[in-house]
């Protein structure tokens, strides 16, 4: 194929292709089969609440209609759950899009940014189409290593960081109190984000109430995890008032749309469906460190909806085995946390089917 004469920037030309995630939709494409156990992607598996449900399919009637650019519905019990000021919140299309404002609004071109090295790669992805350095740390074990981070930051000149608690992918978190002291160690003139994505699902001493007075502290929520509504695109961030007026300047004001606001509006109303979800995904966390134990494995302590599986160096053949009978799981991409599998709680009778397949084939991959 001949190359055309496209007006892309330096940047754009040079930078290499990229997919952040393979999608299962393409695995089947690929495969050409439909899998048998979708539990790769960390998608809710007991759907959205009833609530939310009809309250979307309410809006559908209304989609000839832009969506409310303010989300204001949303955004004043948004305000009281956390008690801040609806100024203190910007709602986006999930976290992913957030990301990529945070990176716009401070990354220039060249600029260090720090990160852990195999957590969360759309982060990474926003950053490299921006132009940033990314600098990393290692992880210390199972967990993102806090002061590895602090002084990277200190040695690049990085003004931004970003840290997941709970963590993405090993589902490992550090107690309010260490990363308060994070924080605090840090320059003034570096921002945090903390990505809060499987917050719902963590142990209570990982919750700390948000305080919006320290403008270098930018949390971010989803709808996708424990609400069950990835596939609507709806996160937010609470921050202080300075960086949610930034945000304004340049997101997409109609990234939301009608049906998506009027779901997570109805699904905060139903605590109930959500504490649910909460105790099924701790049934399902237990069911697989009980699978583990059975096979001799280790499963990493998990206060997120999925877990790693400690395979060792076979955990890729592993992962082709799986997708070959028809099983969707992830690996972390780098070392040395590519020695797990990363596995989504399912419904218990994906559960089922997935420890009797993962039973028949783990001894084609052992030595």
């Amino acid at each position: 194929m001949t190359d055309l004469s496209l007006p892309f920037t330096p940047l754009i030309r040079n930078l290499p292709a990229v997919v952040p995630f393979v999608p299962p939709e393409a695995l089947e494409r690929r495969t050409g089969r439909s899998l048998k156990v979708r539990v790769g992607a960390n998608e809710s598996a007991f759907g959205i609440s009833p609530l939310a449900r009809e309250a979307m399919r309410r809006a559908v009637e209304q989609l000839s209609w832009y969506n409310d650019p303010e989300a204001y519905e949303l955004r004043r019990p948004l305000a009281h759950l956390h008690g801040v000021a609806p100024e203190e919140i910007c709602v986006a299309a999930g976290i992913d899009e957030l990301l990529g404002l945070v990176v716009r609004l401070v990354v220039e071109s060249g600029a260090p940014v720090v990160t852990s090295r195999g957590t969360y790669p759309t982060f990474n992805f926003h950053v490299a189409g921006f132009g940033g350095r990314l600098c990393t740390a290692p992880y210390q074990g199972d967990h993102t290593d806090l002061e590895a981070l602090a002084a990277e930051v200190r040695s690049t000149g990085a003004h931004l960081v970003y840290l997941a608690n709970p963590d993405n992918p090993l589902g490992t978190w550090h107690p309010a109190a260490q990363v308060r002291a994070f924080v605090d160690q840090l320059p003034g003139d570096c921002l945090v984000i903390l990505d809060e994505a499987y917050v719902e699902f963590a142990p209570p001493e990982v919750h700390f109430p948000v305080q919006t007075q320290d403008p270098r502290l930018i949390r971010m929520r989803t709808f996708s995890k424990a609400h069950g509504m990835a596939g609507a695109r709806i996160g937010y961030a609470l921050a202080h008032r300075q960086v949610v007026a930034a945000f304004d300047k340049i997101r997409n004001h109609f990234a939301v749309n009608r049906v998506a606001q009027a779901g997570a509006l109805a699904s905060l109303g139903d605590p109930a469906f959500l504490q649910r979800v909460v105790q099924q995904v701790e049934e399902g966390r237990r069911a697989y460190q009980a699978l583990a134990a059975e096979l001799g494995l280790r499963a990493v302590p998990s206060g997120t909806n999925f877990v790693a599986l400690e395979i060792g160096p076979r955990a890729r053949k592993l992962l082709e085995v799986l997708l070959e009978n028809d099983v969707f799981v992830r690996m972390p991409g780098v070392a040395p946390l590519d020695r797990c599998i990363r596995v989504t709680v399912g419904t218990p009778q994906e559960r089922a089917t997935f420890a009797q397949i993962l039973r028949r084939v783990l001894p084609q991959v052992r030595p």
